[in-house]
């Protein structure tokens, strides 16, 4: 249970630690541009925009109200993505920032007009000031669990209200907090209005030091599924004819080679068995497929525009934005970043259309998500090629459990909607176009 609820805000120690932060942010400075540059070499920056990151705009502020909403990756933009949306429909405009560059593609492709993306500036007080100094907004939206001490304080400083909103707090980051009692509480207590997703992630974020805290759900189960297109969908349904398919989504390094083991062993029970493998980074890509064709498996690498041919084992979708395309041909779902101890994906996205659900125990970032699915039948954890192997042929054997499994997902799900709806009814006051600019 939390703990800091018995400890007081020192604001004394606060200033003191937020002292000592700016002046290991003015240390790191001079070696912010070296890691920029090593990051751009591994795809993790855009090096035309790698200006942004020190917070110089590549766009001009637009007139009138403005926010800013902040994102981190992939999972974040698309749960928000809908709370733009409304925010633009109340006649404010958004910089929308995110750190990675696969959000920020999703962010190019999804914005509405009247939004714009920077990538986000890295968090030292100066890169932090000349952002806000460009922007100016009249408040601040940071979604899940993006908590940066140096931009807690400048937006403090600046009055600008800052809002948490579908945020989450894992154990493991409380009591990482929680370490530092009262400066953590001195800091949190700057946090104007916190919307939690579930009572356990409020109760962190209260016994931090936020005095305001609203449970508003997961804007995640709110989200539409991945679009695809119809024709897309069919013609690629046509190259797979009566084969049996299934998907492992969003894998991380590590389980590609325990996905290639599953294939092997569920290829000998399943003649023209095709996996598709969907790693969470694209860039990945030649090193999966190098890891895939040493096992002596047939690939074809979409991003080299390879077909599927009769005597393929894996199909390497290594693109951007087209999980819902393969979600919607494969009625098996695998999902990654979960037989590796990286906290799992979101699962909700395979219920929307109607994939079987398998993961991991490595869930910790969605923990409750996936006990509700587990409970109720509705998902099932594997822990190596064996076991996953072994799932994944049960599914594509036996309709009923197939269909029972998706059933059970989709009834699980139902009465957990909403959080959009309540989420923007807390942002009213902010939204209301007849309140002053700041």
């Amino acid at each position: 249970m939390p703990s800091s609820t018995d400890v007081p805000a020192d604001p004394a120690s606060a200033r003191l630690a937020g002292s000592a932060y700016r002046l290991i942010g003015y240390a790191v400075m001079p070696l912010v541009p070296l890691a920029l540059v090593v990051r751009a070499r591994r795809g993790k920056e855009d090096r035309a925009r790698v200006g942004e990151r020190f917070g110089r705009a590549s766009r001009p502020r637009p007139a009138g109200r403005l926010a800013w909403v902040h994102a981190a990756s992939v999972g974040e933009t698309n749960a928000v993505m809908p709370l733009v949306e409304r925010i633009v429909g109340a006649g404010i405009s958004v910089v929308f920032t995110s750190v990675t560059v696969t959000a920020a593609n999703i962010a190019a492709s999804r914005l509405p007009a009247g939004a714009v993306h920077q990538f986000s500036p890295i968090d030292v007080a100066p890169w932090i000031g000349r952002f806000l100094g460009h922007w100016r907004p009249d408040f601040a939206l940071f979604v899940e669990s993006e908590l940066w001490p140096a931009t807690i304080m400048k937006l403090a400083g600046a009055g600008i209200p800052q809002i948490l909103v579908n945020a989450r707090l894992s154990e493991r980051s409380f009591r990482g907090w929680d370490r530092f009692g009262g400066v953590a509480r001195a800091l949190f207590a700057r946090i104007g209005l916190c919307l939690a997703q579930t009572e356990r992630d409020g109760e962190r974020y209260r016994a931090l030091g936020v005095r305001q805290v609203s449970v508003t759900g997961n804007l995640k189960f709110d989200v539409p599924p991945p679009s695809a297109d119809a024709a897309a969908v069919t013609a690629f349904q046509s190259l797979l004819g009566n084969r049996p398919v299934w998907v492992a989504a969003s894998t991380h390094d590590g389980e590609e080679e325990i996905v290639a083991a599953a294939h092997q062993r569920l290829r000998q029970r399943h003649p023209g068995l095709v996996t598709i493998i969907v790693p969470r980074h694209p860039n990945r890509g030649p090193a999966i497929r190098s890891l895939l064709t040493g096992r002596g498996l047939a690939v074809a690498q979409r991003s080299a525009g390879e077909p599927i041919g009769p005597l393929l084992d894996i199909y390497l979708a290594d693109t951007l934005s087209e999980l819902g395309l393969f979600y919607r041909v494969a009625p098996v779902a695998f999902i990654g970043r979960s037989l590796v101890a990286q906290g799992g994906q979101n699962p909700i996205e395979p219920v929307r259309l109607n994939a079987a659900i398998l993961h991991g125990p490595h869930v910790q970032n969605f923990s409750d998500m996936y006990a509700l699915l587990d409970q109720a039948g509705a998902a099932e954890e594997v822990s190596d090629a064996e076991s996953l192997a072994a799932a994944v042929s049960t599914l594509l054997e036996d309709a009923s459990v197939l269909d029972g499994r998706l059933r059970a997902a989709t009834a699980a799900l139902a009465p957990l909607s909403g959080a959009l709806e309540r989420t923007a009814s807390a942002l009213a006051p902010y939204l209301d176009a007849s309140a002053p600019r700041r």
